[in-house]
């Protein structure tokens, strides 16, 4: 019997979960909004500013399989509690300090508190997910992604209306989330008739698909630089290259990431039905058709058009995690480590060559660099070889 038809959905405790990724998440997508302002606050180059986010990004992300492994050996749920305080805690430190040194061990920390919550949140939610594996996961998947969302417009409201130094209040989210589940803690244990093995056949087939999964992580960074490219450099464009609004930038961002929000509700059962790698080659290819329009909007059509592309791009978000999982089933932690932590951390590699970029030939240079990037990551899909049903 598939070890899937043996779980059954759980909504209560995948919203629970969810809770908790949304505030740990905020942190993460709220850095890459007020990074301007530590840019202007320190007088730090591009370089030195992207050097910030490959650094949330190695300490969040990239390290996230580590936690997976200790995950999968012995299962660590006080790290869903421990996780989300530490990034929230460490994030809300950043407008007391001056110095460049000390932010990156702080954004680093924050980030080490995001690594720890994702591959325990994420196998944690798989057992709740029931014969709907994407579907399932969606439920918790999206409250990442609306964290994400809310971190620009929460980040900057903050510093345009009441000054850098308020951001310190953003530690309230994590505290209300600790209380929440806290008093929750009951509704996240697991059934003992849903403690199986995994089936040996199922253990087999996953053991022979390793480089389908090397293949799968590349397709996933590409996405990763997409997605971290856009909502690093978008701010830069119209905050420092164009002078423009702060309040308008983050709202571009938030429309980008609200996107990929609905993006994650519709595209896990439409992927389920289709067939996840079907999908994920069908959104990486819109994505590539999607991506150079917003160089050609203004205004309310460009907030449409990039609605439109995070939903498009982003709602492969959960998929690729089921895919990771149904490659590597005995590692449940592993998996998700790799996908939503060294994949999609790899992002502030890229955010780094962009910082380069924008350094020695401007920012427009810059933004418009990562056109490439979904077509690559479409052709990468192509030679992914996974097993559907």
């Amino acid at each position: 019997m598939n070890p899937s038809e043996t779980r059954q959905f759980n909504l209560k405790a995948l919203l629970i979960l969810s809770l908790g990724h949304l505030v740990t998440d905020i942190y993460q997508g709220a850095l890459p909004a007020i990074l301007p302002f530590l840019k202007a606050r320190l007088g730090l180059t591009y370089s030195m500013a992207g050097i910030i986010m490959l650094a949330s990004n190695t300490a969040s992300s990239v390290i996230q399989p580590l936690f997976g492994f200790i995950s999968d050996k012995e299962g660590k749920p006080f790290l869903l509690p421990a996780g989300c305080l530490l990034a929230g805690i460490c994030f809300s430190l950043l407008p007391l300090s001056s110095h460049y040194a000390a932010i990156l061990f702080l954004v680093t920390l924050s980030g080490l508190g995001v690594a720890a919550y994702h591959p325990e949140g994420f196998k944690t939610a798989h057992r709740f997910t029931g014969r709907n594996a994407a579907a399932g996961m969606s439920v918790f998947s999206v409250g990442g992604n609306l964290g994400f969302a809310l971190g620009p417009i929460i980040s900057l409201s903050i510093v345009t209306h009441l000054g850098f130094p308020w951001l310190s209040i953003m530690i309230c989210f994590s505290l209300l989330f600790l209380a929440a589940i806290s008093l929750l803690w009951g509704h996240l244990a697991l059934p003992k008739s849903d403690r199986t093995e995994t089936p040996k056949e199922v253990r087999e087939l996953g053991s022979g698909f390793s480089l389908s999964l090397v293949i799968l992580i590349g397709t996933v960074i590409m996405r990763s630089w997409t997605h971290a490219g856009l909502i690093t450099y978008i701010p830069f464009y119209y905050i420092d290259y164009l002078k423009g609004d702060p309040v308008y930038a983050g709202r571009l961002v938030s429309f980008f990431l609200l996107g990929g929000v609905l993006g994650t509700l519709l595209g896990s059962p439409l992927s389920d039905r289709w067939g996840h790698k079907k999908y994920l080659m069908l959104s990486l290819f819109s994505a590539s058709l999607l991506l150079p329009l917003i160089f050609l909007m203004k205004g309310t059509m460009l907030e449409i058009v990039l609605g439109v592309f995070g939903m498009v791009l982003i709602s492969t978000f959960t998929v690729t995690i089921v895919m990771a999982q149904r490659l590597l089933p005995r590692n449940l932690g592993v998996a998700s480590g790799l996908m939503v932590g060294f994949a999609i951390g790899t992002g502030g590699i890229g955010v780094t060559i962009l910082g380069l970029l924008a350094d020695h030939f401007g920012v427009p240079f810059a933004l418009k660099s990562i056109i490439v990037l979904p077509v690559a990551g479409f052709f990468l899909s192509l030679f992914v070889k996974y097993p559907e049903g």
